[in-house]
């Protein structure tokens, strides 16, 4: 089942293989894609679909040194390089859109911009910074009524510039701990006013984001990613966790959304997503389900098989496998990524790694 075409909604899939959102860093000049990140993307079309990096909507939003961004012409027309390269190889690609909140430093941010949370809480923890190296997060300015509407319209901005830039559609980052999760998430999320306090108010800035790039363009071109259980970026469990992201996603199926994709850390080490849980979210979601985490071959297979996916994403593999898809079809052994390199500018380590056809 692996290598059968999908319908993703109206976007048609070559196979069920799906190429995790990774962060790479190598965007240039003020968070703009380029040439350099178009031959990665191409390198990797055969997959049936890419989920790029994460990519802010807002100047706000670009925590990590060298992500890019999606809210300018220039960034545009850089991602038109990448969309160009991609199709030109008969391959699909969503551009996942993470403003990174709290998680940040504001020395990564633009002149202007500034760190933003639900609550004042600063995030544990430290990051990297081109200019200063690893020091801890940046404490936030807990967002108003106003900046979180303003934070509304610049998803839906991010949404159109996306068509715009020649994208499949959008994959809405809620997951992994920024900013989206953070509201969702009653650790970090303190909150008394009516966008947190209850699992209601929390999960209303995701389903006002999802609303207003619906709006923009259309269900079927806006995903989202889900991480229940997810510790990264001091979140973690909660008392009510399940009924929430229940409730959340009965209302995102409502939508009509292009497909819900669930992440489990347990391969990394965090505790694992409930299996009762993730079948529960499959359920409540009248609609295309992506499942996520530490899978390979034939874990992904038998996701499929068993009918717990629709389609099944891998992230690291595809990091030093261009050629992924055709490798797992062929059983030919994997290239081993090399981890110094995930966020190091340039090309070694980025678009080097070698494939089957040399």
């Amino acid at each position: 089942m692996l290598f059968e075409a999908f319908s993703l909604r109206a976007t048609k899939l070559s196979n069920r293989t799906v190429m995790s959102p990774l962060t790479r860093s190598r965007a240039v000049d003020n968070n703009t894609p380029n040439s350099l990140m178009a031959t990665y993307y191409a390198q990797r079309a055969s997959a049936g679909l890419i989920i790029t990096e994460g990519t802010s909507p807002s100047p706000n939003g670009l925590g990590y040194a060298r992500i890019p961004g999606l809210f300018n012409d220039a960034q545009v027309q850089g991602w038109k390089l990448v969309t160009d390269a991609v199709h030109a190889k008969g391959g699909k690609i969503v551009v996942q859109l993470m403003h990174t909140g709290r998680v940040s430093h504001q020395a990564n941010l633009p002149a202007g911009a500034e760190v933003l949370g639900p609550s004042p809480d600063t995030c544990p923890g430290e990051m990297w910074t081109d200019t200063h190296g690893s020091q801890p997060h940046t404490p936030p300015r807990a967002m108003t009524e106003a900046d979180i509407q303003t934070a509304v319209r610049e998803y839906a901005t991010a949404a159109r510039l996306a068509v715009e830039a020649g994208f499949d559609g959008i994959e809405l980052h809620a997951a992994n701990g920024y900013l989206l999760e953070q509201f969702l998430n009653a650790n970090v999320n303190r909150r008394t006013d009516g966008h947190g306090g209850t699992a209601e108010g929390r999960n209303r800035l995701v389903l006002e984001v999802a609303r207003a790039a619906v709006e923009e363009i259309g269900a079927e071109r806006v995903g989202i990613r889900l991480s229940p259980h997810g510790v990264v970026n001091s979140t973690g469990a909660f008392e009510g966790v399940d009924e929430q992201y229940l409730a959340l996603v009965k209302q995102l199926s409502a939508l009509g959304l292009m497909y819900v994709h669930v992440l489990d850390h347990a391969a990394m080490g965090a505790p694992p997503v409930p299996a009762k849980l993730k079948a529960a979210l499959k359920a409540a979601f009248d609609g295309p389900f992506i499942l996520a985490g530490g899978l390979d071959k034939a874990s992904a297979q038998q996701a499929l098989r068993e009918g717990r996916a629709d389609l099944t994403a891998m992230g690291r593999p595809f990091i030093a496998n261009p050629d992924l898809v055709d490798r797992m079809h062929r059983n030919a052994p994997l290239n081993a990524p090399a981890s110094d390199t995930f966020y190091t500018p340039g090309a070694k380590g980025y678009t080097d790694y070698p494939t089957l056809a040399g």
